[in-house]
């Protein structure tokens, strides 16, 4: 594995990028270790009622479209949220990732699926009754990222 750093003056945010033939668990052990140090304590703003609320990113379980909106679950509240997820994508870190067309998960709070070989599977969540979908578009790629997870890589 070649390490390359480029310093670019002016530059308004770090930005790391990896170049790979394929993905495989290096990789993504890779891109989790510099997510976990670029999110500490990160916090994301989010509405409840005329509220605004500063909840840190370890703490949102998943955010999902509902209608035009998009709703950030935490273990016991629902957020309203600024972003759309195409924008979320970009700005959450490693630990984040797509599990269908309306819905973003935080891995790190991910307790189980359940397999619908027909349909949607079951996500649900430590610490609360919350659960959502993943499409079976994406639940080979949630299993794989999860089963890395597992195994600290």
């Amino acid at each position: 594995m070649k390490v390359k750093i480029e310093i670019e003056e002016g530059l308004a945010e770090e930005e790391v990028i990896i170049r790979c033939a394929s993905l495989n668990d290096a990789v993504v052990g890779l891109q989790n270790y510099l997510s976990k140090q670029n999110s500490a304590k990160r916090c994301l703003s989010l509405t409840g009622g005329e509220t605004e609320y500063y909840v840190p990113l370890e703490d949102i379980y998943f955010f999902e479209t509902e209608g035009s909106a998009v709703r950030a679950h935490t273990a016991t509240q629902i957020f309203d949220c600024g972003y759309r997820l195409y924008e979320l994508e970009e700005l959450l870190p490693g630990s984040f990732m797509r599990i269908s067309k309306s819905t973003i998960a935080n891995l790190d709070h991910v307790y189980s699926i359940t397999r619908n070989l027909t349909a949607s599977s079951l996500v649900e969540f430590y610490g609360s009754g919350k659960k959502t979908l993943v499409s079976r578009n994406f639940y080979k790629a949630l299993t794989e990222r999860l089963n890395a997870k597992k195994l600290g890589l």
